[in-house]
């Protein structure tokens, strides 16, 4: 098969949250093979992957052992399901690990397919646990602005991407709210320090409750570190203060760690890095290290009494999805969690974070940075016009999209968020390919700057 087939044949592939007007035009980049956080386009051009896929190979693009759990596990039970009491040892033994593992009193695992898929189910749980206990008025669900939890109707309502809602009819409701995003370097007041920005973002918290009625509100959303929106970490004393606050009126705590969990903050949950507890978390991606699509839903006991009490007053529990707790799935998803184990992966994180984060913090110095900052293995570099005032680059200037061509050009691929440059390497990335990474994206900025301000740069 010639690259130029592939090519033509990838004009019939409807391309996710791309600009598929300049794709058709211009066509894309087709990636055709992986080895460590190394991929290869038809052309083959190399690159190092510094998103991991989309957040989420975390054990690299050439895991043998995933490849042979997943190859065994096709021969003895290719396909079966988990409806109607029945089931099957993998995601038997996988339940078992995660709920061993997940933060303390979340005791069921719910298996879905997607990060969307269970946060769709989370949502769906807390409205039957809510109605199970008598509380069919509360139902609204909070998220925050920039915050990303899935495509499905629900939650693309849930998330707030402004992009993921423009006429598809979304958000769809009035189930749905937001409040701020946290993001300190963007939105912090002139000489505000990172607790009094949080007690900002509290206190608009207790005024949505205040306004909406306790009564009404179901629960509060937040990924420990925002993805989607650009790889926000939260500020100082922020989940403290916003986490009394629904204790105190009855709103439960979703933690969204499709992103953070299995290690990329630097512990096995974000729940652990930030001090977390949480009544539901949803994870996926390298809960499987990607190679297979599978998530899961964790909830605690008194959500689980909630489906045992549906399960008598309606003679079961009416939700399932054909592929959830896919046999395959299940199996290389426990090997992914021997791999973390059996290899330490949560040292190695915390070993080559500090080469990491100081590396694209003093960037800082760059004249097209603003600010840059992360935990674990991830981070977001934010571009700004002007540095002193934080004034962003205006829309037209496609900052972001500038600085992300040049990276590929130079064999770095990351995501632009907007202007944010979003980063998140794989967890077996090496010192050395860390180092060959920051200097690649220290090359993309120079290249970039020449047309972003090009009279600063021929001043320089």
């Amino acid at each position: 098969m010639t690259a130029n087939h592939l090519h033509e044949a990838d004009q019939h592939l409807i391309h996710q949250q791309a600009d598929i007007v300049g794709h058709a035009a211009k066509g894309g980049m087709l990636i055709a093979r992986g080895d460590g956080v190394r991929v290869w386009d038809t052309e083959g051009r190399d690159y190092i992957e510094a998103m991991a896929g989309l957040w989420c190979a975390s054990l690299g693009f050439s895991e043998k052992r995933l490849a042979e759990a997943a190859y065994k596990q096709m021969l003895e039970l290719p396909y079966y399901h988990t409806f109607f009491g029945k089931a099957h040892g993998p995601a038997a033994l996988l339940a078992e690990k995660l709920t061993a593992l997940a933060p303390e009193g979340l005791n069921h695992a719910l298996f879905q397919c997607s990060g969307s898929e269970a946060n769709d189910a989370a949502i769906k749980l807390i409205w039957y646990h809510n109605n199970m206990r008598g509380k069919p008025a509360k139902k609204k669900l909070i998220g925050r602005i920039r915050g990303y939890h899935g495509n499905t109707v629900a939650t693309a309502s849930l998330s707030g991407q402004p992009h993921m809602q423009a006429d598809f009819d979304l958000p769809y409701g009035d189930r749905f709210l937001h409040v701020s995003n946290p993001n300190y370097y963007r939105f912090s007041n002139p000489g505000e320090s990172e607790r009094a920005f949080s007690a900002r973002m509290a206190a608009e918290l207790e005024a949505l409750i205040e306004k909406e009625g306790a009564d009404t509100i179901a629960a509060f959303f937040a990924e420990p570190v925002q993805g989607g929106g650009g790889a926000i970490t939260p500020p100082e004393g922020y989940f403290e203060l916003i986490q009394p606050i629904l204790k105190q009126h009855d709103i439960l705590f979703v933690t969204d760690e499709v992103i953070c969990g299995f290690g990329r903050t630097g512990n096995m949950w974000g729940c652990d890095t930030y001090g977390l507890k949480p009544d539901i978390l949803t994870c996926a991606k390298q809960l499987s290290a990607s190679y297979q699509p599978i998530s899961a839903t964790l909830i605690s006991d008194a959500l689980y009494e909630s489906l045992l009490e549906g399960s008598r007053r309606h003679g079961s529990f009416g939700h399932g999805f054909t592929y959830g707790a896919h046999p395959v799935a299940c199996a290389v998803a426990l090997e992914t969690l021997a791999i973390y184990e059996e290899r330490d992966i949560l040292s190695h994180v915390r070993e080559v974070s500090p080469l990491f984060l100081s590396g694209l913090e003093a960037l800082k110095s760059h004249p097209l940075v603003g600010d840059a900052r992360g935990v674990g293995l991830i981070a977001g570099v934010e571009l700004v016009a002007d540095k002193a005032t934080r004034e962003p680059f205006p829309a037209s200037a496609k900052a972001g999209i500038a600085v992300q061509n040049a990276c590929e050009k130079n064999g770095l691929i990351v995501r632009a968020i907007g202007d944010r440059i979003a980063f998140t390497p794989p967890l077996i990335i090496s010192a050395v390919e860390i180092a060959d990474m920051l200097a690649r994206f220290q090359r993309s900025l120079d290249q970039a700057a020449e047309t972003l301000i090009p009279s600063r740069a021929a001043a320089e």
